[in-house]
Order: C-alpha cells, then structure tokens, then sequence
C-alpha cells in the first residue's frame, strides 16, 4: 500500500566532526543523542555494514547523531579524507544540494549562522510580497552544506501556489 512515510534521517558529510556538533547544537539548536564516536573497519556488525555501504577500504570515520525540535534525526560523518568541495552549489547535478529548516526569524537564524562559521548566500526573499509574510533565504554551514531556512511551514507555503502569477 502507498502512503506519506515519515523522514526518519538525513546524513551530512564535514571535516570537523566536534565543530560540525558545536555548529549543530549552537546555531539550530539541535541535540546529540550520540557523540562523536569512531568506527571503524572490522568484522563488528557496524563494520560489516559499512562495507555494504561504503565498499571495501573505507577504513574509519567519525560520527555523531543529533536530532531536531521535530524528532528528526542527522548523522554527521567525518571520513579521513574528507574535503570541503569546490563547487559545493552543483544543483544541476542529481543528489541532495540542501535542506531546509523552519524558523519564523528567518533573519534571525541566518545572521546566527554567519557569527558561528557560516555564510548567507542570498538576501530574504517573500513569496508574496506585500500579501503575506512567507520568507525564505539560503545559507550555508561552516563546511558548505546548504541551508534553506523558511519562516513558514512547507505546506502553507506551497499550497497557496506560491509559484502562480497574478
């Protein structure tokens, strides 16, 4: 039977576990549930996973998992040769390219991701200017994980066809 699954996780990739943590907890306010932990490549359940996922030689990594007001997890990996893109915005490309999170201070949270390591791409933008007071903007973390922030939620946004002319 098809019906709306619920998201459980999203895993970001950084070069900075305990500062990716640090960023997480501190700018949105998300909690750990488990701190940063090594695994390693072995015959262990994890290990044997890993090699399902990873492939043969992925040797160790660090990982933490954290979760949002919402219950929804992220996992944060650093592998040992993890490296910061060069182009970090190659959304013609298939793949996640952000998330978003929810926050009616949209400005509020973009200027905290700045002072803690981040960057705002874009300046707030309305969805319907003068009518109603949807906003959103793009950010970026410390490691250049794109992050959409909208003041509203996704549903009441689109639903209203925020796409449609006048």
């Amino acid at each position: 039977m098809t019906f709306p699954r619920t998201f459980s996780h999203i895993g970001i990739s950084v070069t900075d576990l305990e500062k990716a943590v640090e960023f997480y907890t501190q700018t949105l306010g998300w909690y750990v549930i488990m701190p940063p932990t090594e695994i390693v490549a072995d015959d262990s359940a994890i290990g044997v996973m890993c090699n399902d996922v990873f492939g043969e030689g992925w040797g160790r990594f660090k990982i933490a998992h954290l979760a949002t007001g919402d219950k929804i997890g992220v996992e944060l990996f650093e592998f040992d040769n993890a490296e910061k893109r060069e182009n970090n915005f190659e959304y013609w490309k298939t793949g996640v390219f952000h998330f978003c999170v929810q926050d009616p201070d949209v400005e509020g949270l973009a200027k905290r991701i700045v002072e803690n390591g981040g960057k705002q791409r874009m300046p707030v933008r309305e969805y319907y200017p003068g009518e109603k007071p949807y906003r959103m903007v793009y950010c970026e973390d410390p490691f250049g994980n794109l992050i959409e922030i909208y003041s509203h939620s996704y549903e009441l946004t689109y639903s209203a066809g925020a796409y449609q002319s006048k």
